[in-house]
């Protein structure tokens, strides 16, 4: 799979994990957020927690789930941006933030099959 072919699933998984985010009630705060550590696709509100969520879009299951995607260095990556994102955002450093992931299947046709939620998908 070519480069831009990548980004452009990417950039629609992470738009329709926006939209069933806020559909359940979560507020946008940032998308595509970059520092040294990597990129935070998707910075929600969910209650009083601000929420860094890692999209993942597959097309079909051949390659794995969509919800095995997050390795261990993924994992500290998240946690070290999610650290980078409230230390340059003062106005979220009291608040209790975390990791999701959203894991999007696509069908044959380019739809969306499967959208799995995962809470708390990294911690420390």
């Amino acid at each position: 799979m070519n480069l831009p072919r990548r980004k452009t699933l990417g950039d629609s998984g992470e738009a329709h994990a926006r939209a069933w985010l806020e559909a359940r009630g979560y507020r946008f705060v940032a998308a595509q957020w970059r520092c040294l550590a990597g990129e935070l696709d998707v910075v929600m509100v969910d209650g009083a927690e601000l929420v860094f969520v890692e999209v993942k879009t597959r097309r079909g299951e051949s390659a794995g789930r969509a919800e095995e995607a997050i390795t261990p260095t993924k994992g500290r990556r998240l946690l070290a941006a999610g650290s980078w994102f409230v230390a340059d955002h003062p106005e979220w450093h009291d608040v209790v933030w975390r990791i999701d992931l959203v894991a999007i299947t696509l069908d044959a046709r380019g739809g969306v099959a499967r959208v799995a939620h995962l809470i708390n998908a990294v911690v420390e």
